[in-house]
């Protein structure tokens, strides 16, 4: 009778056991405490494995929509000290039948941050073994960065092609300014015997003296 009660008490865990070792659907879990929170690191016990515990049957409950699921459906083994172990999850309805992986999978995605947050952890310290990261929503902008640096780079090639036609026409000017102004002092000024006479303004030409002088000793 005896050995009937002690088998009645210890057969579930051992089958449990049993469970979570041989099965192909369990999942492996990392913690990096130490990594993530430093002198601020708590000690992992049975209280935090509770609380894990807890997290998966609501991970589970989430995603199946069924309150049926316990910590009693998520069994755990092959704990280490350095904080890693691997788990499996029971049918609320069946405890010999365990549920898919891809199921399991999808649970813990749906509700990573929720359990990140409840250890205080991230996904680079609280590693899923075989399920990627969470990854952040996409960042949605009015208008998309490409087209904001191409209207920047078109701008600044259409304000360099208005400042060069600027400069050139410019620069046309100013030297057909400069043409003008000296074809103006070259036709105001006459050159004689290498004097600049300007301003004659008559067809008479200019009054020469010295002519003048030698006409009237010649009739002397």
């Amino acid at each position: 009778m005896l050995a009937g009660v002690l088998l009645l008490i210890f057969l579930p865990p051992l089958v449990a056991k049993d469970l979570c070792k041989d099965s192909q659907d369990g999942f492996k879990v990392r913690l990096s405490i130490k990594t993530a929170l430093g002198d601020d690191a708590y000690e992992w016990n049975e209280s935090e494995m509770f609380l894990f515990r807890s997290t998966l049957a609501y991970a589970m409950r989430k995603q199946t929509k069924q309150d049926t699921y316990n910590i009693t459906n998520i069994l755990v083994c092959n704990d280490t000290q350095r904080v890693s172990f691997v788990f499996v999850v029971t049918s609320p309805d069946d405890p010999d039948q365990l549920i898919p992986k891809e199921q399991i999978e999808e649970a813990v995605r749906q509700n990573k941050h929720r359990i990140n947050n409840a250890f205080l952890l991230s996904d680079m310290t609280l590693e899923f073994v075989g399920i990627p990261p969470t990854l952040a929503a996409p960042i949605i902008y009015d208008t998309e960065p490409w087209l904001i640096v191409f209207g920047v780079v078109i701008g600044a090639v259409a304000v360099g092609i208005v400042a060069l036609l600027m400069s050139t026409v410019s620069k046309k000017r100013r030297a057909k300014e400069k043409a003008a102004g000296l074809s103006e002092e070259d036709e105001g000024t006459v050159k004689e015997n290498g004097t600049a006479l300007s301003g004659l303004g008559g067809k008479e030409g200019v009054y020469n003296q010295t002519f003048s002088n030698d006409n009237r000793f010649t009739e002397l």
